[in-house]
């Protein structure tokens, strides 16, 4: 891995900023008491605080394997942590205002940061596809970490191009009349209000679909791949079958597909209504047919061959006289 001089500045010191506002909200979370959709008022800042710390951390390291397009590149990095800014200026605006962030359409007021905040969205997302181009026209010489990048890119791409549902009208409020005078335009949950029963930490409903659900699993494809291979790696002094260049492709071949399907089948889920921690049987089979896929392929790649049989020496292939 390249030294961590050499990754994008601009994005390091943002993930470190993200990381210092991450400790204000953590005090936020404890002396300020205030609620809001259920939630206390400074875990959307917490939350999306620790959120950026990965995701540009881990974009800073990928662009340092660019062999080509370098500049635009560093130009998508730069665009990274100015959308990035901008969306925790607003949270963090609307936070001490006592006012939701997201899908906040109020007063005009509330409805122009909630418009900015959705542009900054787009051009963030486009920014990252940017870079994705990018990694996947680069020569990167080992062929496992090649596809732990880019499998681990395409997946975070995908997961956060599932927030964009979040932005569409819900079902109570398509149902509802007069749209242009609703309050909020949007929401997390599908089936039920946002703000209600939830899970702890997460805050993911636990009485209908959640999107941050398979938004969240599907954008920490971008750390977790990587951080697999990388295990990988340091296992293999260990493990003589990991020292095989092509196991360890073959390995992160299998946790990209199953990763993928996992993030399908939780949006499946969602999109149907259903709690991530209450599926039904048929969410059950699916998860169980991905576990056995993905336990099958890896006792695939991780099973010993049978050692070729040696050759006959010339006297035992005379003829018995």
């Amino acid at each position: 891995m390249s030294s961590w001089r050499s990754w994008h500045r601009p994005l390091v010191v943002f993930s470190a900023a993200m990381a210092a506002f991450a400790i204000v909200s953590a005090v936020g979370l404890v002396v300020d008491d205030r609620v809001l959709v259920g939630a206390p008022i400074w875990a959307k800042p917490f939350k999306f605080s620790v959120s950026f710390v990965a995701y540009c951390l881990t974009l800073a390291w990928m662009l340092t394997l660019l062999t080509r397009g370098r500049r635009i590149g560093r130009w998508a990095g730069h665009v990274l942590v100015l959308t990035g800014l901008i969306e925790m200026v607003i949270i963090t605006v609307q936070v001490v205002r006592g006012k939701r962030s997201h899908f906040n359409t109020a007063t005009a007021f509330d409805s122009a940061l909630w418009n900015a905040m959705g542009m900054t969205i787009v051009v963030l997302w486009s920014a990252t596809l940017v870079i994705a181009v990018l990694l996947l026209r680069t020569r990167i010489t080992d062929r496992a970490t090649a596809l732990a990048v880019r499998g681990g890119l395409l997946i975070a791409l995908a997961g956060a191009g599932l927030g964009f549902l979040m932005t569409l009208p819900s079902e109570s409020q398509q149902a509802a009349a007069g749209l242009d005078a609703a309050d909020t335009m949007g929401a997390h949950s599908v089936g039920v209000p946002d703000g209600g029963p939830s899970m702890p930490l997460t805050g993911w409903s636990t009485t209908g679909g959640d999107l941050r659900a398979p938004h969240f699993v599907g954008m920490h494809a971008l750390q977790l791949i990587p951080l697999l291979l990388i295990a990988l790696v340091l296992l293999a002094p260990r493990f003589t079958a990991l020292r095989d260049a092509g196991v360890r492709l073959r390995l992160v071949r299998v946790a990209v597909c199953g990763y993928a399907a996992l993030v399908a089948l939780i949006t499946w889920q969602a999109l149907r209504g259903q709690p991530l921690i209450h599926p039904d049987g048929v969410t059950l089979a699916a998860a169980g047919t991905i576990l056995a896929a993905v336990a099958y392929g890896t006792w695939r790649v991780l099973r010993p061959t049978a050692p070729d049989r040696p050759s006959r020496t010339a006297a035992e292939q005379e003829p018995v006289a």
